[in-house]
């Protein structure tokens, strides 16, 4: 725990000093497009490259253009675990979440899963308990702080902060029993042509394990990607959940995957991702799309 706790301090110092840095100054100013919305959207020459929340852990701070919808979704999301005596198999059949473009710099995220499977067995008894049906939705709105559409002006960097609420529609014994929610502060700086860091901090105010009082979570994350085309694209990743009301142990994984652009508006991924402390589930496997109109 010791060790956790010092690798957040490291990765919140890490990311704080980068920002400071990145304080808006000279460059080409970006086009102005504050005069678009919802009910006048930004014109297709004007829009910024798609980008994605996933596949990876780590949110992006770019915002989707006013006036436009975006679709995220995996075909299939499957993760293994045999944690505490127990063998657990999930598997989750089109989790999406749903973008609109209010402003150049905000944007409304609706994130639902319509299909989730649940198998936990314990291995001492070979009792078995399985769940199935309909997920918890989850409501975000992501407003973009700097660097949406250049970031010459801010050393390469782009910041967004991100509140979310998650409602409990969930069927018994597969999501939340009551409303929770959370801050996301995710960001992003270009290294070199091709290769970007990725950042996130998040804060989650969640039920607490015995269900009569409320916990908070800590998840940190750290994503290098780069382009290995113009098309292809790959990631590795690093991302740890820490309890700091000391609910559960220190969970870490490493996540890698590709992505391939099929246009402009169309991206197809797959990734894994594995266990990296006992507590974390050892195996996860998923593949998706994005779709943007």
């Amino acid at each position: 725990m010791l060790i956790a706790r010092r690798t957040v301090s490291a990765a919140i110092a890490l990311l704080s000093a980068s920002l400071a840095h990145a304080q808006p100054g000279g460059g080409t100013p970006a086009p102005d497009k504050n005069g678009y919305w919802l009910f006048n959207p930004t014109p297709r020459d004007l829009m910024r490259q798609m980008s994605t929340d996933r596949p990876d852990t780590t949110e992006s701070p770019f915002t989707l253009d006013a006036g436009h919808v975006q679709v995220e979704l995996s075909f299939v999301d499957f993760t293994y675990g045999r944690g505490n005596g127990t063998n657990t198999r999930t598997l989750a059949v089109a989790p999406m979440l749903v973008k609109f473009g209010l402003t150049n710099s905000i944007d409304l995220q609706i994130g639902i899963d319509p299909y989730t499977q649940e198998r936990a067995e314990v291995r001492a008894t070979g009792v078995t308990e399985r769940f199935s049906g309909f997920g918890d939705t989850t409501v975000r709105l992501k407003v973009n702080v700097f660097g949406n559409d250049s970031t010459e002006a801010t050393g390469g960097w782009a910041l967004a902060v991100m509140p979310f609420v998650t409602f409990p529609t969930a069927r018994e014994g597969l999501g939340a029993d009551k409303v929770e929610g959370g801050i996301i502060v995710p960001a992003a700086v270009d290294l070199c042509e091709g290769w970007s860091l990725g950042l996130m901090a998040e804060l989650d105010f969640v039920s607490s394990a015995d269900g009569d009082g409320n916990a908070l979570d800590f998840l940190h994350t750290a994503t290098i990607a780069c382009d290995l085309s113009d098309r292809v694209g790959a990631f590795i990743e690093y991302a740890g959940y820490l309890s700091l009301s000391d609910e559960e142990d220190y969970r870490a994984y490493f996540n890698t995957g590709m992505t391939y652009a099929l246009t402009a508006d169309v991206q197809l991924d797959c990734g894994v991702r594995i266990g990296l402390t006992g507590p974390a589930d050892d195996l996860g496997v998923f593949t998706g799309v994005s779709l943007r109109w």
